[in-house]
């Protein structure tokens, strides 16, 4: 395929839209409420009203404000109102919206667009979410889709994108923040007969839902940064591995690249290219260590998926001993973007260490749950009081956890903290791949410790001792001091052991799990003194 026969699709998509779009959201979220029967009776409603020529259904991905599914957006460009969000619709409430794209008064539930929720976002990951359909490769060209791809094969050398990439400032969106182009650089520079790219799309964080949310609303745009990868790289093969808990994720993604296939998108001689790029899924069976990219590549070569000790790095020895460049989703989904609109444009958006924009599930005790994308360098305040809108009934916020269970938990009185890298991790807390979990005044902080260590404990792949026995105890401790058994000497006991598991286990999933445990003694260390008392 040529680049002129990538823009007639597009342009013919876009010469087909109708005058009144009608988007329906079909990802998981709003799916459980029904949303599926929403659309199935717009399609007819639109069918029996004799509409067709003038209105468009689509069923689309996430349009971020989970709470108030289905959600339905009306584009009308016939009637003046334009832009219309409908929150909490019924099937039975469809004929309403065909009354609405009439200009006719109805009884709908709408959502003020000018909200901070939808205003503080800057979408480049979502850009597309909730706009295209996920499942047809034409909706995703016509937003300029494979155009970024296209310009690496044809106009850049592979070292000329990895230094696009580096330039960009660009971090690895998983958790540790790792420099992306310097990542590439490294797999690039390694020897081997072939490389591998991997796509991490095994999120298992309890309240987590980004990784799955893009997968779910706009599948090629991963897979269009998995090509450019391989290509910066030299790599041929790529995996992407899935949670088996997300079905619609991985039908979706099975769609798309057989779609990017019988284009010439994906395949052999990729754009009439040398270059060959095959991708494969691969599907976890839920277990949450297979997140660490050390046992998510034992997992793939069909082994049991437990951590093996760093070095040798997987950019020097990865899947069957070869090269192996590894990123998840929200890091893949911002390269495409970052190519079309240059380095410097990504660049400018977010603080001095920590660029561009970071997607986040914000969940817990709030009004508005859902998916966010903001710059970096956003307040907590800002996501939590004013684009969440607070905690419902006018309670008042006391802390938030970020990271999952590798983060840490941030009291109240550090809200007006720039949501960036550095500043996370001197809280105690930290990025990690995007969960946001809100708590009012009416949770314990010694249960929420509680909660994440065992969860930890639960998830342990029992390779190492510190993980597998500290975990337990520490949720044994934590049990005690809960209960009021506990004493002094327990607490201190707590924190010894802690700090043991941080220092001595093998996988970040050890290291990581007395995290909250830290975080939750230092700025509420009086909930567990009480207890003792």
């Amino acid at each position: 395929m040529e680049l002129n026969e990538l823009l007639e699709i597009g342009q013919k998509e876009r010469s087909q839209a109708k005058p009144v779009q009608i988007r329906c959201c079909t990802a998981a979220g709003c799916l459980s409420s029904n949303s599926q029967a929403v659309k199935d009776n717009l399609d007819k409603a639109v069918k029996a009203a004799g509409l067709e020529d003038k209105v468009q259904v689509s069923g689309v991905g996430c349009m971020r404000l989970c709470c108030q599914g289905p959600l339905v957006q009306v584009d009308n460009q016939v009637q003046p109102e334009g832009t219309k969000l409908y929150e909490q619709v019924t099937p039975e409430e469809v004929p309403q919206i065909i009354a609405a794209v009439r200009g006719e008064p109805t009884n709908l539930r709408e959502y003020d667009l000018n909200h901070p929720f939808f205003t503080y976002q800057k979408p480049i990951v979502l850009e597309n979410s909730g706009k295209v359909d996920p499942e047809r490769i034409q909706s995703y060209i016509a937003a300029d889709g494979y155009q970024g791809l296209y310009q690496v094969l044809r106009e850049m050398k592979p070292s000329q994108v990895i230094e696009a990439i580096t330039k960009s400032g660009l971090r690895g969106r998983g958790g540790a923040g790792y420099p992306t182009g310097l990542k590439w650089a490294t797999v690039a520079k390694s020897a081997g007969e072939k490389k591998f790219v991997i796509c991490n799309a095994d999120e298992g964080d309890p309240g987590a839902f980004m990784d799955r949310s893009v997968l779910e609303s706009d599948p090629h745009r991963v897979l269009e940064g998995m090509a450019i990868a391989a290509y910066a790289i030299g790599a041929t093969q790529g995996y992407i591995y899935v949670r088996a808990e997300y079905p619609i994720a991985i039908k979706r993604l099975q769609t798309a690249i057989q779609q990017a296939q019988r284009l010439g998108l994906l395949g052999s001689q990729v754009f009439e290219s040398p270059f060959d790029f095959k991708v494969e899924i691969r599907i976890g069976a839920g277990a949450y260590v297979c997140g660490e990219e050390t046992a998510l590549m034992a997992s793939i070569e069909g082994k049991r998926g437990v951590p093996h000790p760093r070095p040798p790095y997987p950019a020097e020895s990865g899947l069957w001993g070869y090269p192996t460049l590894i990123n998840n989703v929200e890091t893949f989904a911002n390269i495409a973007p970052i190519i079309r609109n240059g380095a410097d444009w990504f660049a400018s958006i977010g603080t001095e260490k920590s660029k561009g924009t970071k997607v986040f599930a914000l969940a817990g005790k709030i009004l508005n749950t859902g998916l966010i994308e903001v710059p970096m360098g956003t307040t907590l305040q800002q996501i939590v009081e004013e684009m969440g809108g607070g905690v419902p009934d006018g309670g008042i916020a006391k802390a938030i956890q970020t990271g999952g269970p590798s983060g840490g938990c941030i009291p109240a009185s550090a809200f007006d903290t720039p949501v960036d890298y550095e500043s996370l991790t001197a809280l105690g807390s930290m990025m990690g791949s995007g969960g946001m979990i809100v708590m009012d005044e009416s949770t314990n902080m010694v249960d929420v410790a509680r909660f994440f260590m065992e969860f930890c404990m639960d998830e342990s792949c029992g390779k190492c001792i510190p993980c597998r026995v500290g975990t337990v105890q520490l949720h044994q401790l934590l049990t005690k001091i809960r209960e009021g058994k506990a004493s002094m000497t327990d607490l201190q006991l707590l924190e010894e052991l802690c700090d043991m598991v941080k220092n001595t286990s093998l996988c970040g999933l050890g290291q990581s799990a007395p995290n909250p445990v830290f975080s939750t003694l230092r700025y509420f260390r009086e909930e567990y003194l009480a207890l003792i008392r």
